[in-house]
């Protein structure tokens, strides 16, 4: 299954619980969240009360990405407030390990980001833990970046690597995905799509997300 997931980054935070609930109706599957510290990336966006706030107008699943130092003292703080999948970026965690089985310990699918110019091998010994790899096709930080075009060849390699290993785990492409690019970032072997901009900032959510699905080689309805 292919998965669209909108960043709600770029929605409109004077009517956050409308815009969730029209991409909800559109055909999104998971709500992406994107939490920032502005220590691990030059922003501050949204903690824990947002995305309580978010558990209480969707049935979506919510898919929280922390983009932020120290990771595993806020773990529990996420989970609590309702996420159901976590992400943490190997360029922060210290003991990687130990960061991805909290996650799990605490009953939620767990996730590791990687930045652009981060290889794949960092997460070699522990992708048989994960349920999903986020790659960042961005330098995160803020939304509206353009696709950084090698991501496509991240993307089949770790493919490559994934069914080599007989390994069942999902591939997250976060960063400048949009209409233009969907097809050849689905055809390389991601599985979820985090759009922002391109979704938010377009006039009618339910014709950019079924665009995208069937762009994708999915439909939703």
């Amino acid at each position: 299954m292919k998965i669209i997931a909108p960043s709600i980054l770029s929605a409109d935070f004077s009517r956050l619980a409308e815009e969730i609930k029209s991409v909800e109706k559109a055909g999104a599957r998971w709500i992406h969240i994107d939490v920032m510290d502005g220590h691990f990336v030059p922003n501050i966006t949204m903690g824990p009360v947002i995305v309580k706030a978010v558990k209480s107008v969707t049935s979506l699943p919510l898919d929280v990405h922390l983009m932020i130092k120290n990771p595993d003292c806020y773990i529990k703080k996420f989970v609590d407030a309702g996420a159901d999948l976590i992400s943490v970026h190997v360029e922060s965690c210290v003991h990687l390990h130990k960061v991805v089985q909290m996650i799990k310990d605490n009953k939620v699918k767990a996730g590791v980001a990687l930045n652009p110019s981060t290889p794949l091998n960092s997460i070699k010994w522990v992708m048989s833990d994960l349920d999903f790899v986020v790659l960042m096709s961005v330098n995160p930080g803020f939304g509206g970046q353009t696709f950084i075009p090698n991501s496509i060849d991240k993307i089949k390699f770790l493919k490559k690597k994934i069914e080599s290993n007989g390994l069942h785990l999902l591939i997250e492409i976060d960063g400048g995905v949009c209409s233009e690019n969907i097809e050849q970032i689905s055809n390389a072997g991601a599985d979820v799509f985090v759009a922002g901009s391109a979704i938010f900032s377009s006039r009618d959510y339910n014709m950019t997300i079924s665009s995208f699905q069937k762009k994708v080689g999915c439909n939703f309805d």
